[in-house]
């Protein structure tokens, strides 16, 4: 066998152990795509149809959703780590759907949120799925396999946030049992056909210190430029938590846009991502390397979110669409240069801790970005601009540009 290419019990399996995990992801991603379109109105209507009081709770769901990833993903990774990575991708599908039962359930706002809590404890499957492509692929493909699980996103979005708003129409609470019988049959899947892909032999004895969130973010200062990979990372995300802060009550509010317009928006926006992740990154990251490749991921979110805040109509916005989904170059890219980093060990970690900056930004992100929207819509606003949250997504972006500019130029003058 190769130096560098990995040996678990996945790689006998070649090819069909990544379509194993895709399959994984899209279902994932399918469920959670599904009640994306519903869950801010069904809020909204627990708050007596008042926009902005909406938006202020929605901050408050977003930021306790993430509290609990933040305080559970290190954990999850650390575990997958010493028994493996298909049990915790099983226990996470299992409870994800039991989790989505609840919610259809919730009589009253707080029911809804005890559930949202529970599902940020339960979401580590695809925190896992990213450490089990790192096991299964060499250094050198991995931005292109990264880029595969991207368009297993995309796919999950192109379908789910449809299939929800067309649910919605007949009853509120159907698309969290739809997406409940999604994340079941995930399970299912995965407990008959996903082969674990971490050997016992490259397994790491759990740990506490290192499995706390503190513990696992001191990972990110252990390797050289790792940390400054990791605060990019911060940035992305942050921006990221924009869109699902206050999208679909902005797109209501400004645009006037239904719960299927919303839908089919979604939808769109899970094509053109699935294309450029899925057929895009490879190609663009052989070619021109993955530090341009980061770099042109980033200027196009910041230009998409441009656009986005700036839109006064919905085909404006529309318009938007393919420039933002040139963003999908970023993740893969970033994925590629942070894997290189830490050993076959440590990959459960390294995701676990990158999850907890996901988490951190979701802890900031939700109330940043629904107060920025609450105060441009509302009586007391210093400016008339509904837009502003993805204006202010656009200057983080721009500014992650530039750090990852410079840090990449000393990762190639370095010579990785």
């Amino acid at each position: 066998m190769a130096a560098g290419e990995p040996t678990n019990p996945a790689s006998a399996h070649g090819r069909a152990a990544l379509a194993f995990i895709f399959i994984t992801v899209v279902l994932d991603m399918l469920a959670l795509g599904v009640i994306i379109p519903v869950l801010p109105l069904l809020i909204e209507q627990f708050q007596g149809g008042d926009t902005a009081s909406a938006a202020r709770m929605i901050g408050l769901f977003g930021t306790m959703w993430a509290s609990m990833q933040f305080l559970a993903a290190p954990v999850l990774g650390a575990l997958s780590d010493r028994f493996g990575r298909r049990p915790v991708i099983l226990l996470s599908n299992f409870g994800l759907g039991l989790d989505y039962i609840f919610m259809a359930l919730a009589p009253s706002l707080w029911w809804l949120m005890v559930g949202r809590l529970i599902s940020g404890v339960t979401s580590g499957s695809i925190v896992t799925a990213f450490a089990y492509v790192a096991d299964i692929t060499t250094p050198d493909k991995r931005a292109k396999s990264f880029g595969l699980m991207g368009a297993a996103f995309g796919i999950g979005f192109i379908i789910g946030p449809a299939m929800g708003g067309v649910l919605s129409g007949i009853s509120p609470r159907l698309p969290f049992w739809v997406s409940a019988c999604l994340s079941l049959a995930n399970g299912l899947y995965g407990l008959f056909i996903l082969p674990e892909s971490l050997a016992p032999e490259r397994r790491a004895a759990f740990s506490w210190q290192r499995a706390n969130p503190l513990g696992s973010l001191r990972l990110l200062r252990s390797h050289p430029q790792l940390l400054g990979f990791a605060f990019v990372h911060f940035l992305y995300n942050l921006a990221h938590q924009s869109l699902a802060s206050v999208f679909v009550l902005y797109a209501a509010y400004r645009y006037q846009w239904t719960t299927t317009d919303v839908g089919w928006a979604l939808t769109t926006v899970g094509i053109f991502f699935a294309i450029v992740q899925g057929g895009l990154v490879g190609p663009l990251v052989a070619r021109f390397g993955e530090r341009r490749t980061l770099v042109a991921g980033l200027l196009s979110g910041a230009s998409g979110f441009a656009v986005y805040g700036l839109a006064t109509t919905g085909r404006w916005f529309a318009a938007g669409i393919p420039i933002m989904s040139m963003w999908g170059l970023y993740g893969p890219s970033a994925q590629g240069l942070m894997t290189r980093r830490v050993g076959p060990n440590e990959q459960g970690r390294l995701q676990g801790a990158l999850s907890s900056v996901a988490g951190i930004t979701g802890i900031i992100g939700p109330g940043l970005f629904s107060l920025t929207f609450a105060t441009s819509i509302g009586p007391m606003r210093a400016w008339n601009l509904p837009g502003a949250p993805f204006v202010l997504a656009s200057a983080l972006l721009l500014t992650g540009s530039v750090i990852g500019y410079r840090l990449t130029r000393t990762t190639v003058a370095a010579g990785t």
